[in-house]
């Protein structure tokens, strides 16, 4: 069984996706909203497999939610807009859907989702260690030691306990090598949550750092900080 996301605020292209996935066979709709931070709350607690992602909302766009997570689920993008379709295939996006959406062109899009065979995203647990290369030789930093990571020009800056190491990578790709326990926190940091310290409104302590907490990831952050403290 496929779940289902579903957010946009507005009521008639909800209703229309709603009708549509209903029709799909294996599809489980487990949330259909027009609230993004509501949206944020439940993935952070509940296992969805594929959303439709609107981009033109208030508080949070589309845009800004999927720069918010490091592992996303599958998403096709539904809006009346193109100017965005370029960067959001930088996010693994799977379709651009352009409102109002005909019937054909969802079908066509849920063929891409099945074709790339759709499965929870997994967790990266080889040695629970980040591999990097580093002036040219392999490296294998346990995840526990890094404290945050750091975007550098075209470069990031990994932090650890021992060491700062100095890489040619985007935060964008080194995402998707970390385990769940990371989370970006400002469009040049990530930040290991399980080595904070002490957090305030705008920033978060990890050793002696602080570490920024912009609004674009506020929610996320804090929410996964809880979570961590309930383990």
């Amino acid at each position: 069984m496929v779940k289902i996301g579903i957010i946009d605020d507005e009521v008639l292209a909800r209703k229309v996706l709603e009708e549509y996935c209903s029709k799909i066979d294996n599809f489980e709709l487990v949330l259909s909203t027009g609230n993004p931070l509501e949206f944020v709350n439940f993935v952070q607690q509940n296992d969805v497999d594929l959303i439709f992602l609107d981009i033109q909302m208030p508080e949070l766009n589309g845009m800004e939610i999927l720069r918010s997570m490091i592992k996303p689920p599958k998403v096709i993008l539904t809006t009346a807009y193109s100017e965005y379709a370029l960067e959001s295939y930088n996010y693994g996006v799977v379709d651009y859907l352009l409102k109002p959406i005909k019937i054909e062109r969802f079908l066509k899009a849920i063929n891409k989702v099945v074709a790339s065979k759709i499965t929870p995203p997994e967790k990266n647990t080889e040695n629970e260690a980040l591999q990097i290369k580093h002036d040219g030789v392999p490296v294998n930093i346990p995840f526990m030691s890094i404290l945050y990571i750091q975007s550098f020009g075209n470069y990031l800056k990994i932090f650890t306990d021992a060491r700062m190491y100095l890489i040619s990578e985007t935060l964008i790709n080194i995402t998707t090598l970390l385990s769940e326990n990371f989370q970006r926190t400002h469009k040049s940091y990530i930040a290991n949550l399980e080595r904070v310290t002490k957090t305030t409104k705008t920033h978060l302590y990890i050793e002696t750092t602080k570490v920024p907490v912009s609004a674009m990831y506020k929610v996320l952050v804090f929410k996964k900080i809880e979570a961590l403290a309930k383990l």
